[in-house]
């Protein structure tokens, strides 16, 4: 049976747990994108499928700043929005370096951290007294 990559199915399932349809929905484009750049890139080619991921992820990094609160992503959730820029850097690098393993490593720190903050400020918001929202 045939299983397609996935690069980032800890923020799909976080997206999907959370109803967050934006979300979701740029979770998933930007996954078909890293697919079709780590292959591009395990091809050895230099198509627009490499060149175009990282536009991809800066859609998904504001879907998720619309999801978590945009004050919640630059003060409570600062550490994990600069876990997520680290990590896009990486993934930025293993594009420009041509290396596919070291792309696909990247993308298991961007994963993580992309769903971290969804969960985590999801997790906070309940547990705020009602009325104390902050997004």
């Amino acid at each position: 049976m045939y299983s397609r990559a996935a690069f980032i199915p800890l923020t799909v399932d976080a997206a999907t747990r959370l109803d967050a349809t934006l979300l979701l929905r740029q979770a998933m484009v930007t996954d078909r994108a890293a697919t079709a750049c780590w292959t591009a890139l395990l091809a050895g080619c230099g198509s627009a499928a490499r060149w175009g991921l990282g536009s991809e992820l800066r859609r998904l990094s504001e879907a998720t700043s619309m999801q978590v609160g945009t004050r919640w992503w630059f003060a409570e959730g600062a550490g994990h929005r600069r876990r997520v820029a680290g990590a896009q850097e990486q993934i930025e690098e293993a594009i420009a370096d041509g290396d596919g393993q070291e792309f696909a490593l990247a993308f298991v720190g961007y994963d993580h951290a992309m769903a971290s903050a969804v969960v985590c400020a999801d997790t906070e918001r309940h547990r705020r007294p009602v009325g104390d929202y902050t997004a």
